[in-house]
């Protein structure tokens, strides 16, 4: 398979060579940007495509990038909702974009997928401060452009590493805060050397005691790249990872202890043998991740450039807990004889392991000449894993051996897509994009006594648009486009899952001047056989979804950048929308009911945000940023006790740069203070039923219950950056 692997990728780069005219005169010297952003060129979109996107600068992420995750520094950004398990934004955090969860949003880096290949989830905590080495990220709304790996059923999210800088430069960050936050990184460029060649890399530790009670974070992380820079060709090799070791929080709490205790954390709770309530100090997420990227792109000639990597990721790590009076049969221990009485149960501790390698290859040529943007690319992945559980103390272990596994799971996961796309300017008003994809997936797993799942999927996804320049600052698009996607492996472990499909519509309105920016549009999101989430958790805390036929989201959502001078920025975000299962049937009591058309879980009507900007002079910003979030369901069914309530935040941001002279450039001085109105609310939950027929024998009653991930109130981080 790697030798397969290999072979396609030299056959394309040699028959990209083939296809170039003649060799460009034309030197890079001086485009940092160009060399750095095309990386990510293939899977990226401007203001010419027929595409809903927003961008995000280093400079955009640099006053708040204070040791939250990610997810959190884009908690403004349009339709984007977020949350934390620990409540603080360090540890295990999402994001949900029009609705979908993380499962549904694409992400790459550098043009290479990192969502995780079995739960297609993206897992942030296992990069901590990743924020410090991104160069810039975007967000595509929708179905967006074809891109690498699973595919987007809400947005592609992705993101371009820090670029090659031709000046050296040492940095050092410290930030504290909130909850014994403490972040510490270290940065360095020996910038350009010889005029060919750069080494830059990046330390960084991030500790919290997160707002949840016991919800720790211990994480580190690195960033090594070594970069080479010719006049028409640029190769990067790049190492990142991190090591993240989490006190568990996912459990949530219901809604009783959340009004009588709201950092109440229940896991690793247990009864010791006096009957008195404990907590299992080491209930913890264990997990190590590396990535190893060789990045090549090259300028063959006036129109033709291609692009070229190769990638291997390494995780393994696991999470531990204390399980009270657990029976034996679940680990195959044989009943045992104390005292006269048998024992066929027992407390233990147990870890349950992943163990993984994620390696293959992207590549992309671009031909651009005049009124035609012509990109051809694909890439090939493959996934293996390990899924096992291990006994590392029992009370009374009967029959078994130390670390012997009580299961023992592989998995190996196949992904080759193939697109092309072009942009082609009709005339002076109108351009037209076309985007067609191929992807084909293999997946075979198995579950703790069988076959999981052994089958391949074939998708076709095409695109199409139109964008009509009205004039230098109104610029109008419409898009149509299809998107296919697989199961994950939750859903098989849950039933018998369908693909499903979206026929997406775009339709938008683009406007720019020097002082007004506004981006307008309006989507309408039909869905075959939709995996939405029900509210429901398995027994790790990872969502479950569900297949529900016919469902829909359609919305308005509305940006803009709006100048009141020279001193004051105004970047308001509104999003509207309508999300809908389509005659949902549910068995209640024991009787199936058609409920007709119900809220599709997770999905608030209303989102809206706002940044006011104010810099009195040059070396000095003060920023207010709101986010408002609509009332949710977080079942499918419109139970009132599966209501998330509406809530809203309000942070202040400041920072201040000291110029200085000599050995030392500038320090930057930074603060935020999240959530200044001190508001109490839950960003997250989750909704369960259940069948009772052992209350009242012969009679089924439906229960209902829920429970809710308490944020953090007022609380600040602050820091300083010192720059050389």
């Amino acid at each position: 398979m790697k030798t397969f692997i290999f072979t396609i990728t030299a056959f394309f780069w040699l028959s990209m060579g083939l296809y170039a005219q003649q060799q460009s005169t034309d030197t890079l010297e001086g485009k940092k940007v160009i060399l750095d952003e095309v990386f990510v060129s293939a899977v990226r979109v401007t203001k010419e495509s027929p595409v809903t996107f927003s961008n995000l600068t280093k400079e955009d992420i640099k006053p708040r990038n204070l040791g939250q995750d990610i997810p959190i520094l884009m908690n403004f950004l349009p339709s984007v909702v977020t949350t934390s398990d620990a409540g603080a934004g360090v540890g295990y955090t999402g994001i949900r974009v029009r609705g979908s969860d993380a499962t549904r949003v694409n992400v790459t880096i550098n043009g290479i997928p990192y969502n995780d290949a079995e739960s297609q989830g993206t897992f942030w905590v296992n990069m901590p401060d990743f924020a410090s080495s991104t160069e810039s990220l975007q967000l595509q709304r929708g179905v967006g452009t074809s891109t690498n790996g699973a595919g987007a059923f809400g947005a592609s999210l992705n993101l371009l590493t820090d670029g090659l800088s031709e000046e050296a430069f040492a940095q050092i960050s410290s930030s504290i805060g909130s909850f014994n936050t403490l972040r510490n990184n270290v940065k360095f460029s020996t910038g350009l050397m010889n005029d060919h060649i750069e080494v830059s890399g990046r330390l960084s530790r991030i500790t919290s005691d997160g707002y949840i009670d016991r919800a720790r974070s211990d994480l580190d992380s690195y960033f090594l790249q070594g970069a080479y820079k010719d006049d028409n060709t640029l190769i990067k090799a790049l190492l990142f990872g991190g090591h993240e070791i989490t006190y568990q929080a996912w459990y949530g709490i219901d809604r009783a202890t959340l009004e009588s205790d709201r950092t109440f954390n229940p896991s690793g709770i247990y009864t010791d043998e006096n009957g008195n309530t404990q907590f299992y100090e080491n209930e913890v997420d264990d997990y190590k991740q590396d990535h190893f990227q060789l990045l090549w792109n090259e300028q063959i000639s006036d129109y033709w450039s291609t692009n070229l990597a190769l990638h291997y990721t390494r995780g393994r790590g696991f999470f531990e807990q204390f399980r009270e009076d657990d029976d034996f049969e679940t680990y195959g221990f044989s009943p045992l004889n104390v005292d006269g009485e048998v024992v066929n149960t027992t407390d233990l501790i147990r870890r349950r392991w992943l163990d993984n390698d994620f390696y293959g290859t992207v590549f992309s040529s671009n031909y651009k000449r005049e009124k035609l943007n012509l990109i051809i690319g694909g890439g090939w992945n493959t996934y293996q894993g390990d899924h096992f559980g291990e006994v590392i103390w029992a009370r009374f272990a009967s029959n078994s051996e130390y670390k012997d596994r009580y299961y023992d799971d592989t998995s190996t996961k196949t992904d080759f897509n193939f697109y092309t796309k072009a942009n082609y300017q009709w005339n002076e008003k109108w351009s037209l994009y076309g985007d067609m994809q191929f992807r084909t997936v293999g997946y075979e797993a198995n579950g703790e006594d069988t076959g999981l799942v052994d089958d391949t999927f074939n998708f076709f996804n095409p695109k199409a648009g139109i964008t009509y320049d009205l004039n230098r600052n109104n610029n109008f698009y419409f898009s149509y486009a299809v998107a296919n996607r697989e199961p994950n492996r939750n859903d098989f472990e849950n039933g018998n899952p369908r693909p499903e499909r979206l026929h997406d519509f775009e339709l938008g309105w683009r406007y720019l001047a020097p002082s007004v920016q506004i981006n307008t549009n309006v989507y309408y999101m039909n869905y075959k056989d939709q995996l939405v989430l029900t509210g429901e958790l398995n027994d790790v805390g990872a969502p479950l979804r569900a297949n529900v036929g016919d469902s829909y989201r359609l919305g308005l959502e509305v940006d803009a950048n709006i100048q009141l001078g020279d001193k004051l920025s105004l970047t308001p975000n509104v999003a509207i929308s309508i999300n809908k299962n389509q005659d949902f049937v549910f068995q209640r009591d024991g009787v199936i009911q058609n409920l007709g058309n119900t809220n599709i879980a997770y999905s608030p009507q209303l989102i809206a945000g706002n940044m006011l900007t104010f810099s009195p002079k040059p070396e000095l910003q003060l920023i207010l940023l709101s986010k408002y979030v609509g009332e949710q369901y977080m079942g499918n069914i419109d139970a009132q006790g599966s209501i998330l309530e509406a809530y809203s935040q309000t942070d202040f941001n400041v920072q201040y740069e000291v110029k200085c002279n000599g050995f030392l450039d500038t320090i930057v001085l930074s603060g935020l203070v999240n959530n200044i109105f001190d508001a109490k609310f839950e960003s997250n939950g989750y909704f369960f039923t259940f069948d009772d027929d052992f209350t009242n024998p012969g009679t089924i009653t439906t229960v209902e219950g829920a429970g809710f991930y308490p944020q953090a109130g007022i609380n600040f981080l602050i820091g300083a950056t010192l720059n050389f």
